[in-house]
């Protein structure tokens, strides 16, 4: 994983550039493009900001962006140099961004058909060095990145990244003013002592009273300096009353929330929910205790002997325990949001507010310990519900490959910052799913190498594939991954489907129509394909249902997926030129601007021929414009800029 993270490859390219005739790529969110043909762009360290304070990436000079079409302008020898030189200076100084996280090697230069740009990589920033901030004011000047470019922090985001930056700060040690022992549910902290004492029998901690024992755990602290004393935000949040917790002095935004979907059954919401609903004393211990034998429930308990006792858990339970637990002691509990445990059929879905700690190639690693609430991670260690430092991730990870199931998948979200860990439960490959592909493809598949057929099982699994999603699942490089998914293409296997940042693939399956954006493209990137006429194909890219010898009887085909008539495009049976298509929606469209529906009914034309297979080429040629630049419900189209 750490070096699928990595911005330059061992070949000394950039993976995202330089790997593909669609060069710049659009992959990915985590690229940047930027113009500098006026000079250094004024915008560049805000995009800085918001790499650092994400998950990185690189910022490329000398390619325009415009409306989702880059154009590769280049620099001149001369700028390259100058721009370097503003670069660095900077980077250094505190008056322009906060740290410098670049070494000599992260900056180069690159030639593109003769063209050259600058590309920097950005790696995400430690938490000691975060919030990577502009001017030395770090409110007001912060940025993150997400799928619509970079935005500024709150004050919120950014009080909690100091925070998360003072590694002598621990959030759950904070000692709560007023709180007494009357705010301790008695019978969840009996309960635990109970757990404890059978774990570990001999523990010496088992002869201390109650406050002696919450002292140990963490629950309870005398402050040294201030000579202050009381309960602390672990011991509420693991064994306090539920409105005690919630108090505005502990944590008010606390709502742990259970929700099992096991129905298919479309009008049943829950098939089973655990919240703070008062039926129960809503504090950690409790819905650890009864949220963890649900999720446990579900997976298989194969017969296994350890020293002649049968072990009821596998690796597979170490796994889940593991995430369960993770979710709850990572938990920023003073960020927005609740903490959400998911069962489904098909997967187990952990997510928590706040931020990641680590850096993505840091957690798939493991081995290093960042934890944010290390008494809470202490209570659960010392029950046997979580494993020791630094290995909690490699259980995860090693328990679900012995299940044969699917890899963890960890993703980000900002506004709110949440970190959400998906454990799916069923194998790469199906035998069903595999049927399926054998239906739609044939026997050639069976042909295909480990990795090509997994990106087509996913695809099949959840009706889409990207590059970046594909990372988590294969070990291959990003530019690996983008060639095989482009061979896949001209194949004929998937067809590209353009998001503004990124590319989804779908699978090229001519019963199903997979595109209902007018943004997709059916165009395969070979080049192999004739499309200098209009035909009534079936949608396969790659190839045609239209027979090579061009007689008229080629143009009938199978009206079983089409809503408009028996040619796909609506028409009377008539073959047309694109060019001549295109022209007549040309004059159309020159007055004023016209809906897909509009254009469809002029030209008597299917609606959903022309947004598949015509529209999307002329908005690639520049020939036709939309009124909006995203996927507007109400898009119109005009032949004049």
């Amino acid at each position: 994983m750490e070096k699928q993270l990595t911005i330059f490859d061992v070949l000394n390219e950039p993976f995202y550039l330089i790997h593909t005739e669609l060069f710049p790529d659009t992959e990915s969110d985590e690229i940047e493009y930027k113009s500098a043909k006026d000079g250094f762009p004024f915008d560049f360290w805000k995009t800085y900001s918001a790499f650092a304070n994400t998950n990185g990436g690189i910022i490329v000079l000398g390619i325009k962006e415009k409306k989702n079409q880059f154009i590769v302008e280049g620099l001149t020898d001369k700028q390259i140099v100058k721009y370097q030189k503003d670069f660095w200076s900077g980077a250094n100084n505190p008056k322009t961004v906060s740290v410098n996280l670049l070494k000599n090697d992260d900056v180069k230069e690159f030639v593109y058909k003769g063209i050259k740009v600058l590309v920097f990589s950005i790696p995400s920033a430690d938490r000691k060095h975060k919030p990577v901030h502009l001017t030395p004011n770090p409110f007001k000047n912060t940025y993150k990145r997400n799928y619509e470019g970079d935005y500024c922090c709150t004050d919120e985001e950014v009080r909690r990244m100091l925070a998360d930056a003072d590694l002598s700060y621990i959030p759950d040690s904070r000692i709560l003013e007023g709180y007494s022992f009357d705010d301790i549910d008695m019978s969840s902290l009996k309960q635990y002592r109970q757990i404890f004492a059978s774990v570990r029998p001999s523990h010496t901690w088992l002869s201390l009273d109650d406050k002696g024992f919450l002292e140990q755990l963490g629950g309870y602290r005398k402050d040294r300096k201030t000579k202050r004393e009381g309960f602390t935000v672990a011991g509420l949040l693991m064994f306090g009353k539920y409105l005690s917790i919630t108090d505005e002095e502990c944590c008010p935004k606390f709502f742990p929330d259970y929700r099992e979907k096991l129905s298919e059954n479309e009008e049943i919401r829950w098939t089973d929910r655990i919240y703070p609903d008062g039926t129960w004393e809503g504090n950690l211990f409790q819905f650890y205790r009864l949220v963890y034998p649900k999720l446990s429930s579900r997976l298989p308990k194969p017969f296994q002997l350890s020293k002649g006792q049968r072990q009821e858990d596998s690796p597979a339970h170490t796994a889940l325990r593991e995430a369960f637990v993770n979710a709850l002691i990572h938990t920023d509990y003073s960020a927005p949001g609740s903490i959400v445990i998911e069962s489904t059929p098909t997967s187990f879905v952990f997510t928590n507010p706040g931020t990641l700690l680590v850096t993505m190639s840091q957690f798939y690693r493991g081995g290093i310990s960042e934890c944010r609430n290390v008494s809470l991670q202490k209570m659960f260690l010392m029950i046997g519900s979580a494993e020791k430092a630094g290995s909690g991730v490699s259980k995860i990870l090693s328990g679900w490959s012995f299940a044969h199931w699917r890899h963890p998948y960890l993703s980000l979200e900002t506004e709110p910052d949440r970190v959400i860990l998906e454990m799916p439960m069923f194998s790469i490959i199906p035998e069903d799913t595999l049927s399926d592909l054998k239906a739609i493809f044939g026997d050639s598949v069976e042909a295909l190498g480990k990795d090509e057929l997994t990106a087509l099982a996913v695809c099949h699994i959840e009706g889409e594939i990207s590059n970046t999603r594909l990372q988590y699942i294969i070990d291959r490089h990003k530019s690996d991954i983008t060639k095989l998914l482009q061979e896949l293409c001209k194949d004929g296997y998937l067809v590209p489907e353009s998001k503004n940042r990124w590319t989804i693939y779908r699978l090229n399956n001519p019963n199903v129509d997979s595109s209902d954006s007018e943004d997709s493209s059916n165009v395969d990137s070979s080049g192999n394909v004739d499309s200098s006429y209009v035909t009534n194909a079936t949608g396969n890219l790659g190839s045609s249902s239209v027979d090579s010898s061009d007689s008229e009887d080629s143009s009938n085909v199978d009206s079983s997926d089409n809503e408009d008539s028996s040619n796909e495009d609506g028409s009377d049976g008539k073959r047309y030129k694109y060019e001549e298509l295109a022209e007549e929606i040309i004059q159309f469209c020159k007055i004023e601007y016209k809906s897909s529906f509009e254009i469809a009914d002029a030209l008597n034309k299917s609606e959903k021929y022309l947004k598949n297979r015509i529209l999307p080429r002329m908005i690639k040629e520049e020939k036709l414009f939309k009124l909006h630049s995203d996927n507007h419900p109400n898009q119109k189209y005009t032949a004049k800029k």
